[in-house]
């Protein structure tokens, strides 16, 4: 069972929030309990966000309502505006480094796996980006050639065409393989 919250501000990568939310509340029908809670949450005083293909969402909260201790995993999404306006979100830079500190699952995908490259939780970990997004990603093992990738309380993902993948790496973590396979098969890749 997993409580999640992904953090969104203006500019995020749209299909990532929503193709994430979207596997992860689909979870959750198909295994009741592994996914209670998939809160949106808007780092803005406004739950009206835009994303960066000018797609507005409302947000289920924002970070000023949400106690971050609740959470089991907080989930990062890309989209070069947004991750900027991400990191300079101090709550929620301090929430992340407090929720590393107790080994709980942080996720991060595109451009955000800047954000933990900037706090220096990944060093030594294996992470997939965006590429050209490495900074701060210096002392981590990068892997971008790689759609998702799971190594330690770290869930990192390369981009939009990877974003299923990513969701799925996150099911896969709070319930089994098996599980994530069963709801892999009712997305129906085809390739």
């Amino acid at each position: 069972m997993a409580k999640v919250a992904i953090f969104v501000a203006n500019g995020f990568e749209d299909t990532e929030v929503v193709a994430t939310v979207d596997v992860l509340r689909r979870a959750e029908k198909l295994f009741p309990k592994s996914f209670p809670v998939v809160d949106i949450v808007s780092i803005n005083d406004s739950k009206q966000v835009k994303g960066a293909w000018n797609i507005e969402i409302i947000a289920d909260k924002v970070i000023s309502d949400i106690k971050f201790s609740e959470y089991d995993c907080l989930i990062l999404p890309g989209g070069r505006v947004g991750v900027d306006h991400l990191k300079e979100c101090e709550i929620l830079m301090n929430a992340i480094e407090k929720h590393a500190k107790e080994n709980k699952v942080i996720a991060a995908i595109c451009a955000a796996p800047e954000i933990l490259g900037k706090l220096g939780l990944v060093d030594g970990i294996e992470v997939t980006h965006y590429p050209g997004c490495t900074a701060n990603l210096e002392k981590a093992i990068k892997k971008p050639h790689i759609s998702a990738i799971a190594d330690k309380n770290f869930i990192t993902g390369s981009s939009i065409g990877g974003a299923l993948q990513f969701a799925l790496q996150i099911v896969d973590h709070f319930t089994s393989t098996e599980k994530m396979l069963e709801l892999h098969k009712t997305l129906v890749f085809n390739y």
